[in-house]
């Protein structure tokens, strides 16, 4: 017998009824209901609810046909949900809850969004211009990309004369393979795309053979061909991201010199009050560097000690769209875009490249602060793609979601469209580092499924371990008593993670991996001992389960990390000399740029001034085991030219799929080498570096941006970083912006 009855719905009603028909407001909340005791005849007579609370219960679905034609207020929180369709039955809701429903997804906020045409706040979050974008703008362009695929591929196979057998062989080919090809917006959004196009090529179908077929969905109102989006200011769309306007009419020519620049302490802030981070202050005397020593003007901050709960989180549905990320400027040399070009200089044109620059955002900001141009961003990685089922998703086959990280907060965007899809916020800390790994995570009824887990690490020396599809920071770890600088996790073995810290430590931890209750355990498998701060690592690439290779304050050390070696604290096994200014052979430098560019050249910086190395692994090893030394010389390849900056701390990277490395300067450029053409001629050169320094392919030149109408000068770059495939190339600035450039 169900446990809802005509007696249970008057005596939760609030207030309490004698009729049913004059509830306005339910609460059947922590009745442990399921699907089966939500009786649709009985839930028919209410025909003037307007708010129903059905949380904390056990419920899997909600049947189709309640009928509550009022309803505007539906609270869904805590309960076993894993379909959000059904919700289409109330057109008039205006506020939905449904989190911790761990089977729910971002896919599912956006479903809610297109079926729900009022409505307006999603899990306590305002998300009317999200709602209108996934509305009109996402399905027109997902509308022109089914017709697209139509008349490319399948509009000759549907012959003038046609039988209702042949319709279906079209349309099932047609369905199949639109969901397939037809990709719009990030790849954690893979599957509400596949559900936005079978839904679109079905209507597209019925509309072309005449036929009206019902799909039981609600199909979008079609956009005139001139119906334009409605702008979106910073203030509509979030507070997180500030008014900053770029000036394409005043970029300057190709004229970026690389020079000299006068040495500018960085700045370190604190998550409550200023945000400005530097792992350490430039100065000649290393005793005297710590953490916490500023690297600007700014006046470090004081720290809060308590976290919140879980890790602060945006709800799903809160984002931020490129209109308010940067404005530009009308000119009358520019087109309407006036960012077709962006500012390079090229130093050989034959392999220079075209980018695009797509925005600029500001969404690190402390306090939600406009007027916040001190946070400094820190690290960033592109969401790796997940195995859908049998087959190689071809939507995820490369990913334009990326985390950042800078003050207090964790961002996750979508570098095509600018949105901000989901940001994370912890009081107090000061985020240095993200790292992704994909676990498989059993739910409560047997089932396996990947999901991508996100690590964030910082000043407090506190792993949060963040699932992401589910907006839950379900856990931490607390690694270190010191700031951790760095974290990665093991290619080969998921749960491993590696995290660098102040204390002069590198852990190797076991995260484990969490149940359908978020239940884990953690364990620490080893500790490298270092003997200087550790700032970057890097596991090797031909071997990564058995050495790690780390650039740290006073030299590039590496460590045996083999498990099956009984010792837990390992000292380093060996350290690399590399010359100095002087020509000298030195280990003792600092090295804060350490990435490989393949399986065994190791590209580092920065012992000698304005170059950046390029060093083979393999033959710098094999002279350590020949010889028994714990120091030796790293096997030089090349040399590149770099700015002769003596600021540290401005990392580089590398994309091995292109053969490319990455360095930003002092001065808001990025430093771009083509290395394509000197691999092969390394492997034949047995260590023999050329004199000749390898320049530049090109410079990217940070364009003239305004803020609050005046000039945003004195630009670091603190990070450069690409996805795989060298579609977007990623900028983060010690001035609170994270830069992103499209390839053409």
């Amino acid at each position: 017998m169900s446990k809802v009855t005509t007696e249970l719905l008057l005596e939760r009603a609030v207030p309490r009824s004698t009729r049913l028909r004059k509830i306005e407001t339910l609460n059947l909340s922590k009745l442990q209901l399921k699907t089966g005791d939500l009786e649709p005849r009985l839930f028919s007579r209410l025909r003037h609810l307007q708010n129903l609370d059905l949380s904390d219960n056990a419920l899997d679905r909600l049947p189709a046909n309640l009928s509550l034609p009022g309803l505007r207020i539906l609270n869904c929180s805590n309960n076993q949900l894993e379909d959000v369709t059904a919700l289409k039955q109330f057109p008039l809701l205006e506020e939905l809850s449904y989190e911790n429903n761990v089977y729910l997804t971002t896919n599912d906020d956006y479903k809610v969004m297109f079926l729900l045409q009022n409505l307006r706040l999603l899990n306590g979050k305002d998300i009317t211009k999200l709602a209108n974008h996934v509305r009109i703008v996402n399905s027109r362009e997902l509308t022109s990309k089914v017709k697209a695929h139509w008349e490319k591929n399948f509009r000759s196979q549907l012959p003038e004369k046609y039988s209702v057998e042949h319709v279906k062989f079209i349309k099932k080919k047609f369905l199949k393979s639109a969901q397939t090809h037809v990709i719009y917006g990030p790849s954690s959004l893979s599957e509400f795309t596949r559900w936005r196009v079978k839904m679109i090529a079905e209507e597209l179908l019925a509309a072309l053979v005449g036929q009206e077929e019902n799909t039981n969905l609600e199909l979008p109102d079609r956009m005139e061909d001139n119906e334009e989006e409605t702008p979106e200011t910073p203030r509509e769309v979030g507070d997180d991201i500030a008014q900053v306007t770029l000036i394409p009419s005043k970029r300057r020519g190709n004229h970026s010199a690389v020079g000299s620049a006068s040495k500018r302490p960085r700045s370190q802030c604190n998550l409550e009050e200023e945000v400005v981070l530097s792992p350490r202050k430039s100065s000649p005397s290393r005793d005297d560097l710590t953490p916490d020593t500023p690297r600007a003007s700014n006046q470090p901050a004081k720290g809060a000690e308590e976290t919140h709960r879980n890790g602060e989180q945006l709800a799903k549905g809160q984002s931020h769209r490129r209109s308010s990320q940067l404005t530009e400027e009308p000119s009358q040399e520019q087109d309407k875009r006036g960012l077709s070009i962006s500012p390079v200089k090229d130093l050989d044109d034959k392999d220079a490249i075209s980018l695009e620059p797509l925005h600029f955002l500001q969404c690190h900001s402390k306090g939600n602060s406009r007027e916040d141009f001190k946070t400094q961003l820190w690290s960033c990685v592109f969401e790796p793609p997940l195995d859908c089922g049998t087959r190689k998703d071809p939507v995820m086959s490369t990913s334009r979601t990326m985390a950042t990280c800078g003050g207090e907060s964790v961002c996750l965007i979508d570098c095509e469209t600018g949105i901000v899809l989901k940001k994370y916020k912890v009081a107090a800390e000061e985020f240095f580092s993200v790292a992704w790994t994909t676990l498989t995570l059993v739910t409560n009824d047997g089932r396996k499924k990947k999901h991508n887990i996100l690590a964030a690490a910082g000043r407090r020396g506190i792993v949060k371990l963040i699932h992401v599809s589910a907006d839950f920071c379900y856990g931490e770890l607390k690694a270190h008593k010191k700031p951790i600088a760095t974290a990665c996790f093991s290619p080969t073995c998921e749960t491993h993670l590696f995290t660098a810290s102040y204390d002069k430590r590198i852990g190797l931890w076991d995260i484990g991996v969490p149940d359908c209750d978020y239940n884990f355990k953690a364990s620490q498998l080893m500790v490298l001992e270092v003997a200087s701060i550790p700032l970057r690592i890097a596991l090797v690439p031909s071997c990564p389960d058995q050495f790690l290779l780390a650039g740290c304050e006073e030299g590039c050390f590496a460590w045996d990390i083999r498990l099956d070696k009984p010792q837990k604290s390992r000292p380093f096994e060996v350290a690399f000399q590399f010359p100095n200014d002087e020509g000298e052979e030195t280990a003792s430098h600092r090295v804060d740029g350490l990435a490989f560019l393949n399986k065994d050249v190791v590209v580092s910086k920065s012992s000698k001034t304005g170059s950046i190395y390029l060093w083979s692994w393999s033959q710098s090893f094999e002279a350590q085991r020949k010889s028994c030394q714990k120091t030796l010389a790293a096997v030089i390849l090349a040399e590149l030219e770099w700015s002769t900056t003596d600021l540290p701390y401005l990392t580089l990277s590398t994309c091995p799929a292109a053969e490319y490395v990455f360095c930003g300067d002092e001065k808001g450029s990025v430093w771009m080498y083509n290395l394509s053409k000197h691999t092969s001629a390394w492997k034949a050169s047995k260590g023999k570096c050329s004199d000749n320094r390898i320049a530049p392919t090109q410079i990217l030149e940070w364009p003239e941006l305004r803020a609050n109408g005046e000039l945003l000068t004195e630009v670091l770059i603190n990070n450069v970083v690409t996805d795989p495939t060298f579609t977007y190339l990623v900028a983060l600035t010690g001035v609170n912006i994270a830069a992103i450039w499209k390839k053409t």
